[in-house]
């Protein structure tokens, strides 16, 4: 098991934590109040700094039930979090709803942190490449 440094910056922002012994996510929280009409987005502050091991990288996840029931997600997800980056964890949320606003509330789980381990990766310029049975197939190529 590895340990996730996580500092405060603000007295109100809460401490990730798992819903379930298991989990792969820790749920990260809100710690600020944001209305998102439809189809709007914004970026909400969770209060929250955190030091991703070495060799680790932190991946900021929708949550499923804020998906399934209300239309919110996570613009660029996964959010990448870079083992170096010491400021806020900020998460940009949508509404994908086409007529509901939705308000979020300071202490809402919002979206989740998966730590995953990252292979150290040497980029070496090739003439060519292997070959595979996919090669150069693109978008699309496996769909029947």
């Amino acid at each position: 098991m590895i340990e996730l440094p996580v500092r405060r910056l603000r007295a109100d922002a809460i401490v990730p934590t798992r819903a379930y012994d298991g989990d792969a996510g820790l749920d990260l929280a809100a710690c600020e109040r944001v209305e998102l009409g439809p189809g709007e987005r914004a970026t909400v502050g969770t209060g929250l700094a955190v030091a991703i091991p070495p060799g680790h990288a932190g991946f900021v996840q929708p949550r499923s039930g804020l998906a399934a029931r209300h239309g919110i997600t996570i613009v660029n997800s996964p959010g990448l979090v870079d083992s170096g980056y010491r400021g806020e964890l900020k998460v940009v949320l949508q509404n994908t709803d086409p007529r509901e606003t939705f308000v979020v509330e300071p202490g809402m789980r919002i979206a989740q942190l998966v730590v995953v381990p990252v292979p150290g990766v040497a980029v070496v310029e090739a003439d060519e490449l292997p070959s595979s049975e996919r090669g150069e197939n693109g978008f699309g190529s496996s769909a029947v």
